[in-house]
C-alpha cells in the first residue's frame, strides 16, 4: 500500500478521491434507470417479467413471481444445518440490540387543559430489496429485515433476482425465513426497486425501501424517494483504520483487507502516527494480498483507494478520520475508548484489537446498513426508527388557549398571513360578525 505523509492537501487529494466513488456521480445511468421505473408503473407485472427475461435469463409469471413455502423448505435442505444455527443466533444478537432502540408514544397533559404528544407507529409495509448472484448476502436480509419486525411493521416484502433456472440463493431464502418476512418475490434490480415503489397485480406498493444493490439499483432508489421512503444512496464499501505503535500489524492489515474485497471501489485507510507500524502494514497487506481469493479485486481496490497516512499525532489523525466520516472506523491504540470520545463522524466504531470489523458485519447485533462517502456527518445506522413514524398530538382547551392567543395572532400577522391569525382571533370575539 502507498504510505503518504498527512497534511491538508493529501486531506484535501483524499477526500476529493473518496466523493468520485458517489452515486451521485452515476448521471449516464439515470436515463435508463427512469425508463425502467416508467415502464413498470405503466405495464406492472408484464414490465417485470421482461426485465427478468433480458436481464437474469429467467421467466417468471403470475404463478412463480413469488417464492413458495416448499422452495424455502428447499433452501435449509441445501444448507449445512451449522450454518443455518449460526444465522439464528445472529439473528438473536440483531433482535435483541435493535429492542433497545424502541420507543413509546407519549403524551403530556398540563393543568391549564392542554395536551401535546407524540404517536409512534410502524410503517404498514415494508420493502427489502437483496441483491442476487454473486453479492448475496445472508447478512444483510437480517440486518435490513430484524429492525423492520422489532418496529412491528406488520408486512414485510423482499425482492431478490432469481438464478436462470429461477432460483433464489439459498442461504437468501433460509435467512429471510429466519428474520421474519412475510412475502418473497423473485424481481431484481431497477425494475424491483419500481414495483415496490409503485406496486404491481403482484407485488404491493411499500412505504419504505431499504437494501444494497448495483448502481442501477441505488438510482432507482434515488429517483423513487418521495414516493416512498428509503434507507440511503449507499456508496462502496469503506474502512479506515486509527492505529498507534502498540497496534498488531496482521491484525491492522487483515482488517483492511476485510473490505478491499469488496469491490474495486471500496476504500481501505490506515492512519498512524508510527512510521514503523505503517512500514509493517504494508508488508502484511501483501503478503496476505497474495494468499487471498479475491486477489484481482483487493489489488485494484488498494491501488485506487488504498492509503497508509503518516500522521503528526493522534489529533491529526482524528481530524482526518472527522473529515472522511468513513464507513467503518477502528481504532486499534493503547487507549481506544479515551481516542473514540473525540470521533464525531463515522458509520460505526470497533474499539480494540478483537473488535475487528466483520464482527458487526454479521453477529455482534448493531446493524451493518451504514452511511457511506461522507454521509456519516449526517445519517445513522438503519435502525427501528426508520421503520417507524411520528405523528404529532395537539389538544389545547379554551383556558390554555386562552393565554396563547395574542401572541399567536401576533406572529401570524408578522407573516402576512391574515387568515392564520383570524383562525386563532375568532374563537375569542364576542359576536360572530368575523374580521
Amino acid at each position: 500500500m502507498r504510505i503518504v505523509r498527512l497534511n491538508a492537501d493529501t486531506k484535501k487529494n483524499l477526500l476529493e478521491d473518496l466523493l468520485k466513488r458517489s452515486p451521485n456521480n452515476y448521471g449516464q445511468y439515470e436515463a435508463a434507470v427512469a425508463e425502467i421505473i416508467d415502464k413498470v408503473r405503466k405495464e406492472g407485472d408484464k414490465a417485470l417479467a421482461e426485465y427478468t427475461l433480458k436481464f437474469d435469463h429467467c421467466r417468471i409469471g403470475k404463478e412463480n413471481i413469488r417464492v413458495s413455502r416448499e422452495e424455502i423448505e428447499e433452501a435449509y435442505s441445501c444448507l449445512k444445518p451449522e450454518f443455518v444455527e449460526v444465522m439464528k443466533k445472529s439473528a438473536e444478537n440483531i433482535r435483541h440490540f435493535h429492542e433497545k432502540q424502541l420507543t413509546n408514544s407519549w403524551f403530556e397533559p398540563k393543568e391549564d387543559g392542554s395536551i401535546l404528544g407524540m404517536k409512534i407507529l410502524p410503517v404498514e409495509t415494508a420493502g427489502v430489496y437483496v441483491p442476487g448472484g454473486k453479492a448475496a448476502y445472508p447478512s444483510s436480509v437480517l440486518m435490513n429485515v430484524i429492525p423492520a419486525k422489532v418496529a412491528g411493521v406488520p408486512r414485510i416484502i423482499m425482492t431478490t433476482p432469481p438464478g436462470a433456472d429461477g432460483k433464489v440463493n439459498p442461504g437468501t431464502l433460509a435467512a429471510a425465513d429466519i428474520a421474519g418476512v412475510t412475502e418473497i418475490y423473485k424481481v431484481g434490480g431497477a425494475q424491483a426497486i419500481a414495483a415496490m415503489a409503485f406496486g404491481t397485480e403482484s407485488i404491493p406498493k411499500v412505504e419504505k425501501i431499504t437494501g444494497p444493490g448495483n448502481i442501477f439499483v441505488a438510482l432507482a432508489k434515488k429517483a423513487c424517494f418521495g414516493y416512498v421512503s428509503i434507507d440511503s444512496i449507499a456508496g462502496p464499501s469503506e474502512i479506515l483504520v486509527i492505529a498507534d505503535e502498540s497496534a498488531n500489524p496482521r491484525y491492522v492489515a487483515a482488517d483492511l483487507l476485510s473490505q478491499a474485497e469488496h469491490d474495486e471501489l471500496a476504500s481501505a485507510i490506515l492512519i498512524t502516527d508510527s512510521e514503523e507500524l505503517a512500514e509493517k502494514v504494508s508488508e502484511e497487506v501483501n503478503r496476505f494480498t497474495e494468499k487471498l481469493s479475491r486477489k484481482e479485486i483487493i489489488s485494484k481496490s488498494l491501488e485506487h483507494y488504498g492509503y497508509i497516512l503518516l500522521a503528526e499525532n493522534m489529533d491529526d489523525a482524528v481530524d482526518a478520520a472527522n473529515a472522511v466520516a468513513s464507513e467503518h472506523l477502528e481504532i486499534l491504540t493503547k487507549d481506544p475508548f479515551s481516542l473514540m470520545t473525540k470521533i464525531k463522524n463515522a458509520g460505526a466504531i470497533f474499539l480494540g484489537e478483537y473488535s475487528s470489523e466483520p464482527l458487526g458485519d454479521y453477529y455482534a447485533g448493531p446493524n451493518h446498513v451504514l452511511p457511506t462517502n461522507g454521509t456519516a456527518k449526517f445519517f445513522s445506522p438503519l435502525n427501528v426508527d426508520d421503520f417507524r413514524k411520528k405523528t404529532s398530538i395537539i389538544s389545547y382547551s379554551r383556558q390554555a388557549l386562552e393565554k396563547a392567543h395574542k401572541d399567536i395572532e401576533l406572529f401570524a400577522e408578522q407573516e402576512g398571513l391574515t387568515a392564520h391569525a383570524n383562525s386563532i382571533r375568532v374563537r375569542f370575539e364576542k359576536d360572530s360578525s368575523g374580521i
